[in-house]
């Protein structure tokens, strides 16, 4: 008789558990990588639910859980039964603006939090702004700040708009979509979340010298970003959210703010 081969031992594959994936999930996952691969456009329409139901070979109720999950993240503004279909959001920061206004609100963090995020993303902003802005750049912060310069005292909202666009500006003149993406998520969080009460707080004569204040503010850091000199207008950033939100914090998130003014001694200059 032959002899019996040695039985070889049972390799350790390590296999991790199966969870099952219902329909409505692959099909708002196939959904999104469109609209993220930018086959989807923003403005643009899904099909409608009859075609839906065709194209994926599922019932209704599938389709309408895949929307409303889509609706839920931001994706897209669904109604049931539209005969247009869907219509395609894509990525915005008004999404990631409102998750930061809930988290503010909520146990888990805070406004002085918030506020101190923003002062630490602006920084950032500035920093590789003077290093990277173009001419074109430097041409629209001026116009905005004569903007804003006009429109104080006797158009708030429109200063505050104004002001928006600024950081907008230099968001994106920082070369770093991501960045740029957060930064404006966070101010409007910010803006949100405080800016109303501010205004109700101060009286006309506050509210107008706070204008004026900003203002000056942002001239010197536009004269930072002109002069290249990202150290300079990154700190510039931080003084000046931190004087206009200190005040109205609590001691605790006052202590949080002064924190985040203090320069990183090993950090080269920008």
């Amino acid at each position: 008789m032959p002899a019996e081969s040695p039985q070889r031992p049972t390799a350790r594959a390590d296999f991790r558990p199966v969870r099952p994936v219902r329909a409505y999930q692959r099909v708002a996952e196939q959904v999104e990588e469109r609209i993220l691969g930018g086959s989807l456009p923003p403005g643009s329409r899904l099909p409608g639910e009859r075609e839906l139901m065709r194209q994926f070979d599922v019932g209704r109720s599938t389709i309408r859980e895949a929307l409303r999950v889509l609706q839920s993240s931001g994706l897209i503004r669904s109604r049931p039964g539209d005969p247009q279909g869907a219509e395609v959001l894509g990525v915005s920061p008004d999404t990631l603006s409102h998750a930061l206004g809930r988290l503010a609100r909520s146990h888990l963090s805070g406004l002085g939090e918030l506020i101190q995020f923003r002062m630490l993303l602006d920084a950032e902003s500035y920093r590789l702004a003077a290093r990277l802005h173009s001419a074109d750049d430097l041409r629209r912060l001026t116009e905005l700040v004569d903007e804003m310069a006009k429109l104080a005292p006797q158009d708030p909202h429109g200063f505050s708009e104004a002001d928006g666009e600024f950081h907008r500006v230099v968001a994106k003149a920082s070369g770093n979509a991501l960045l740029a993406l957060c930064a404006r998520a966070v101010h409007d969080a910010v803006v949100e979340a405080i800016e109303s009460k501010l205004v109700r707080a101060e009286a006309a004569g506050e509210a107008a010298a706070a204008m004026r204040r900003s203002v000056a503010h942002h001239r010197h850091i536009l004269d930072a970003l002109r002069a290249c000199d990202g150290a300079l207008a990154a700190r510039l950033g931080r003084q000046a959210l931190h004087e206009h939100y200190a005040p109205h914090l609590p001691p605790g998130d006052r202590a949080r703010l002064r924190a985040a003014l203090e320069e990183d001694p090993g950090r080269p200059p920008g």
